[in-house]
């Protein structure tokens, strides 16, 4: 041991040349770090003193495994040792007087020392917690995969920034995850050092109280959450339920056994003042603390819009909305606590209504958390959480990855989001992040969100504000194993897709503007705005598709879904511009062979508008195959609950564009008999988008030929 620590020093304090390993997240000190070595020993450990130092080694062995790397518990020859050492201990101390670091009391809850050379590892940590932490920094030390593997010696000393790091999945607005891929969000959320998964629910928890609200094959049954539940303990992840206690409950109360309760006849809002609403709350919640164990539940009490709006009109006419919500709030809280329901548990809530009513937040219970959320890219956060600091309540933060009602993510709004309320939180105190995810549409792909939960892993361990060019060049070689950059570039090409679709002022890629027909009125409105946009668009997503494409041919790629997802993402992207350029071509074909100055109007000239690569035809062929990667990387991670739901909206499409190409294939052999062409109406072509009287003879806005990549229309 005495021989190791010297040949440590001395590697420690020897020159080399200084590397920045792409660690994610970055550690809080990176005390040195050398030049990458080729790796060929076999990784092992030394004697493990506990059952949770084995667990963790045991998850960092089956790791290095799927990556190539021989690994194994026992010594074995070439060995290459890793030693893990609990503060108070003598070889603790050697390994810190050596490293000449200390152990802080910051550091004691889930903090680690880290000592990692060509020779082996030392790790000393307080906690388990800081052990498994540990480890998966020593994972990320290696990079690549089987005979190409490298190792940077580094020594690290690390600590978060935030006590709660955690994400908060969407359950009630469509996808409901599997049992088994809510384990695998587990895992890579803990890989990230994310200690709180947070499952959020309206209808979809099997409640036996209440067994009207969950959906057939669309709930999470009592099993599946003491499974999770346990299963999560091993990686150090709390799980903290959320069930909605006051809005966002329109699935119950559209039953006619519920709408008593309803602030508006079917609404989503509990009103206050009906005895049946706390005894709703009551029983929900009391199998919710029956379930899950830990201090924390989250009331929600987010966007009660339609209260004062029905049966308290009266009372918020007379209080004004403040009082009503306020009061209660403090009636929910008062209602679990007498039913002893929550006993050493603290609530969380959302901030947004009771925020704009500063003066009465005092009122609440001084042990509630205050969760302040904002999905915006902001200079000043703040707003959000001094209401509640100032009332002396501990408060956490609530950013978002922006996936909601989008075909991908928007991470262009989303990182600096995540970036700034972090920063933000941190300095004013927040203690805690739910970094969120929503499925307000119903088709939202939890895989691909995965860019922006690991960058809020990132921002709620690192203290300060968060690089995100740093990020950027770390995700796809630590969540991937990308050693080539190009899932990097990938992704920041499909970022600059989402910001040429904004540029157009139509919005960002969202599933609104996938689905909208151009040959509606509405359709066309959307067209004109993103003519200009279109050709970039298509570069950008179809650059990182090719990315993608020759990212995957590494060996022991990880997280293959999670890169379907993305080429989802990308298609989606492309064929929202396509669709819109194919509308375009098909106006200008059809003017051009209905033009009466022309006599040699052919079959070809048809042909441009249906036939074996017609553009009606490719209008049908873009929904078809988005359709089935979305029901691939839907079937990927989600129970077939809601799916025909969205699967009804392809098929709508492909149903439109296939009654058009029947009637412009009925069209053409009119024409064959008899010369003649139906009319722009009777196919659907919108007259907005035919020349006017005396034109040129195309639409305005137009190209006669096929759109160029960089070239914008005029």
């Amino acid at each position: 041991m005495t021989r190791r620590l010297l040949v440590l020093l001395c590697l420690l304090t020897s020159p080399a040349l200084a590397q920045s390993p792409r660690l994610l997240p970055a550690p809080r000190e990176l005390i040195r770090a050398e030049s990458p070595l080729r790796f060929r020993a076999t990784l092992t450990f030394g004697a493990l003193g506990n059952a949770a130092d084995r667990s963790a080694a045991r998850e960092f062995i089956d790791s290095m495994r799927e990556r190539g790397v021989r690994a194994d518990l026992s010594t074995t020859e070439r060995a290459w040792p890793i030693e893990i050492h609990r503060t108070g201990s003598s070889g603790a101390a050697q390994v810190l007087a050596a490293a000449m670091t200390a152990f802080e009391p910051a550091m004691e809850a889930e903090g680690y020392v880290l000592i990692a050379t060509e020779r082996g590892a030392n790790l000393v940590a307080a906690t388990d917690a800081g052990v498994f932490y540990g480890l998966q920094t020593l994972k990320q030390l290696f990079t690549g995969a089987g005979e190409q593997v490298q190792f940077t010696p580094a020594a690290i000393r690390d600590w978060p920034a935030m006590r709660w790091r955690g994400v908060h999945d969407d359950l009630s607005r469509g996808p409901v995850p599997t049992l088994e891929y809510q384990k695998r969000q587990i895992r890579l959320l803990a890989s990230l050092k994310v200690n709180v998964f947070s499952p959020y629910f309206e209808h979809t928890l099997a409640f036996r109280s209440h067994p009207l609200l969950a959906p057939p094959g669309g709930a999470m049954t009592r099993a599946d959450v003491r499974e999770l539940v346990e299963y999560a303990q091993r990686y150090h992840v709390l799980i903290i339920p959320e069930q909605q206690t006051f809005g966002h409950l329109h699935h119950a109360l559209k039953y006619e056994l519920y709408a008593p309760l309803a602030e508006t006849t079917h609404g989503h809002v509990l009103a206050p003042g009906q005895p049946g609403s706390l005894q709703f709350v009551r029983e929900t919640v009391a199998e919710i603390d029956s379930l899950f164990p830990g201090p924390f539940l989250h009331l929600g009490a987010d966007e009660t819009f339609e209260l004062g709006k029905g049966q308290t009109k009266a009372r918020v006419d007379s209080l004004t909305i403040g009082p009503v919500y306020v009061q209660y709030l403090k009636d929910i809280e008062a209602t679990l606590r007498a039913n002893r329901l929550g006993e050493g548990r603290r609530f969380l809530f959302w901030g947004d209504i009771a925020m704009n009513h500063p003066k009465l937040v005092a009122e609440l219970p001084r042990d509630m958390i205050a969760v302040g959320w904002d999905y915006g890219q902001r200079d000043k956060f703040d707003k959000y959480l001094k209401p509640f600091r100032d009332a002396g309540m501990e408060t956490w933060i609530a950013p978002g990855v922006s996936n909601w009602n989008r075909v991908w993510p928007n991470y262009a709004a989303a990182l600096p989001n995540i970036q700034g309320f972090a920063r933000e939180g941190q300095a004013g105190g927040a203690t805690g992040m739910l970094n969120t995810t929503w499925d307000d549409n119903g088709d939202a792909i939890f895989n691909q969100a995965w860019y922006g939960l690991a960058f809020g892993a990132a921002a709620a361990w690192q203290p300060g504000e968060s690089s995100i060019p740093r990020f950027q060049d770390a995700f796809g070689l630590q969540f991937h194993g990308d050693t080539t950059g190009k899932l990097d570039a990938a992704q920041r090409h499909l970022t600059a897709a989402h910001q040429a679709l904004q540029e157009s002022k139509a919005g960002d890629g969202s599933s609104y503007l996938f689905f909208v027909d151009p040959f509606t009125d509405e359709g066309v409105l959307e067209l004109l705005r993103l003519r200009p946009h279109l050709a970039a668009v298509r570069v950008q997503a179809e650059s990182a598709l090719v990315l993608i494409a020759q990212a995957r041919t590494q060996r022991h790629l990880r997280e293959p879904d999670v890169l379907d997802a993305m080429e989802l993402g990308a298609r989606r992207l492309d064929w929202t511009a396509a669709k819109f350029q194919f509308a375009d071509e098909i106006v200008t074909a059809f003017v051009k062979a209905t033009d009466p100055t022309r006599t040699d109007v052919s079959w070809v000239d048809l042909a441009e508008l249906s036939g074996i690569n017609g553009r009606l035809q490719d209008m049908r062929d873009g929904y078809v195959l988005t359709r089935e990667l979305f029901e691939r990387s839907w079937r990927a991670e989600n129970r077939p609950y809601w799916l025909q739901n969205n699967l009804a909206r392809y098929d709508a499409e492909i149903a439109t564009w296939v009654q058009r190409i029947n009637a412009m294939d009925q069209a053409r052999r009119r024409f064959a008999r008899e010369r003649k062409l139906p009319t722009a109406e009777q196919l659907g072509i919108p007259r907005a988008l035919l020349p006017a009287p005396g034109g040129s003879g195309a639409p305005a806005g137009a190209t006669s030929g096929p759109n160029r990549p960089g070239r914008a229309r005029p």
